[in-house]
């Protein structure tokens, strides 16, 4: 995987990454998004790319957006907005993973009985975006340190909401920090919540549902709403890409 993770269009990154996401086992993520509404991509990025997308967290330049969580009562830590143009990888990703992800949020929004339906190009959707006023990219970078946490939520910026997202570790556990495991919740009608924690290492993505996803019960199907959140820290920094296919606005 090629590290470098720049401003301008670079296809040499386009086309490693695009190679990357195409080889995923679809048919396993599609089986485990509709049983779970997660799924694990191992070693989606080498550790050198991830060591260059962490590296990149001070580099004002790159953003639009600082924000501070305790500020806001989110948690604890901070995270910073890339604004546009995305580097490369980030574009990299957005585009290559968002055609594989539209069949399965189509899927789920006829399950759930949504009359909306998303283009097979990211691009197109991103049109849409626009045209209600969300034109704020989303993709953030997360960073993170002893005793920081991020409260159970979900990342709606607008009308449009594409129902699944990406989250990839850039830090080593067990080695960059202790703690800080990637947990969602679910709620079902008329049932506790459902707490999953999803273990990961440096380089994996987990695929998930932004806010909500279709799941059969005994009376048909039904709408299930999920959260996603990070637990405290126990020690250490973990670095993390979140990769949002709506933009904001």
């Amino acid at each position: 995987m090629n590290a470098r993770v720049v401003t301008t269009g670079d296809a040499g990154v386009d086309a490693a990454v695009a190679a990357r996401v195409d080889a995923l086992d679809w048919a396993r993520i599609g089986r485990e998004l509709d049983a779970n509404g997660r799924a694990v991509a191992a070693g989606l990025l080498a550790r050198d790319a991830c060591e260059a997308l962490a590296a990149q967290y001070d580099d004002d330049g790159l953003f639009r957006k600082r924000v501070v969580m305790a500020r806001h009562g989110y948690g604890r830590g901070e995270y910073r907005y890339f604004r546009y143009p995305l580097p490369d990888t980030v574009q990299a990703l957005r585009a290559a993973f968002y055609p594989h992800l539209a069949p399965v949020a189509n899927r789920w929004n006829e399950a759930m009985k949504l009359d909306v339906a998303y283009p097979p190009r990211h691009e197109d959707f991103l049109a849409h975006c626009r045209a209600a006023g969300q034109s704020l990219p989303t993709p953030l970078l997360l960073r993170y340190g002893q005793g920081d946490y991020n409260c159970l939520h979900q990342d709606l910026y607008g009308e449009h909401v594409f129902p699944l997202q990406i989250a990839v570790l850039l830090s080593r556990p067990g080695d960059d920090f202790e703690g800080g495991e990637f947990v969602l919740t679910e709620q079902r009608p008329r049932m506790q919540s459902r707490v999953d924690v999803v273990p990961l290492r440096q380089g994996d993505a987990v695929v998930f549902a932004v806010h909500r996803r279709p799941v059969a019960g005994a009376r048909g199907m039904h709408r299930v709403n999920m959260r996603h959140g990070v637990s405290r820290l126990r020690s250490g920094r973990r670095h993390v890409l979140g990769v949002i296919f709506h933009d904001a606005a």
